[in-house]
């Protein structure tokens, strides 16, 4: 049964999250906000949709572990994983954007997210407001420093025409299913932790890490098999800022959470920022400013050993 709740758990929150992607992009269309605009702040917030009711309903349901792993092992199997997988199907261009302002942020965030738990143990109210309040002067900056015509391919234009009735059908769809997705898979994923004696934790940093990953993967690994325009390292670093000062952000000024597994502090946060900060000097080995096969599969081979630890208990 827990795992039947799980996969219709995760089932509801894609669905769910693609009914909110386009209610959103359509309203905004309504409000008359550009598409540039619409495709870096509208589509991500409605992208993380589904973390955010994860976190928020395990932070509610008092498994506060969960709720902070979900983050952290999203960030860690976009990278190792997403990132990874992608780049051994074709090599990944990088822009000049990717050291000057996105990986700075992300590490920024990363570092910030572990000084707020490593403090007190707990991710108050205020840290969230601060976590949230740094995501959105980034999305400032990345507005002001983004040219006008430049293209968002995200943003499907069609959506400009569709009528009120539909767009408040799309919205119901959407909320009813990312509630009833982030139950099931919540309360799933605990009776699967219990049954098979490992910690909430360990599930929340694999099995929910990816399975949230899962849409973004497929999509990449397609684009990138019809050798269209991959997933960019923006895209995937953009997630990882957005997955803290949103997700986290926002679940801590609704419910501020405390650390209750040591591992959080002692080897999940240590290993997301060694998949971030690895990125740097990636880019600059071997061919510059290229993620090819080779560095795909050592990131792909690193992901695979800390799953290897996760379970064994030897991280």
């Amino acid at each position: 049964m827990s795992i039947i709740l799980v996969v219709l758990g995760f089932t509801l929150l894609v669905v769910g999250g693609e009914f909110l992607v386009r209610s959103s992009v359509a309203l905004s269309f309504k409000f008359n906000i550009s598409k540039m605009v619409i495709g870096m702040t509208v589509v991500s917030f409605a992208t993380s949709a589904p973390e955010l009711l994860v976190s928020l309903q395990a932070a509610l349901s008092g498994s506060p572990a969960i709720a902070i792993t979900n983050v952290v092992g999203s960030n860690i199997a976009n990278i190792g994983l997403v990132l990874g997988i992608t780049a051994m199907v074709g090599t990944i261009a990088v822009d000049r954007s990717f050291y000057r302002l996105n990986w700075p942020v992300m590490m920024f965030f990363s570092i910030a997210l572990y000084y707020f738990l490593k403090n007190d143990n707990w991710l108050s109210a205020f840290e969230g407001g601060v976590l949230f309040l740094g995501l959105f002067l980034f999305l400032i900056i990345l507005i002001r420093n983004t040219k006008i015509d430049t293209e968002v391919e995200e943003v499907d234009e069609t959506l400009a025409i569709v009528s009120n009735f539909k767009i408040g059908i799309w919205l119901l769809i959407g909320a009813v299913s990312l509630y009833f997705g982030s139950e099931w898979l919540v309360t799933g994923a605990k009776d699967i932790a219990l049954s098979i004696g490992v910690s909430e934790a360990v599930i929340g940093v694999s099995l929910i890490a990816i399975g949230t990953s899962v849409p973004e993967l497929a999509a990449s690994i397609i684009a990138a098999a019809k050798q269209e325009k991959a997933i960019s390292l923006g895209n995937l670093i953009g997630s990882n800022i957005f997955n803290i000062g949103s997700v986290l952000g926002l679940t801590a000024i609704i419910k501020p959470i405390p650390v209750t597994e040591p591992l959080i502090l002692s080897s999940d946060v240590f290993w997301m920022l060694g998949f971030a900060f690895v990125l740097f000097p990636m880019v600059f080995l071997g061919k510059k400013f290229e993620i090819d096969r080779f560095k795909g599969f050592i990131l792909v081979l690193a992901y695979g050993i800390f799953m290897t630890l996760l379970f064994t208990g030897g991280k």
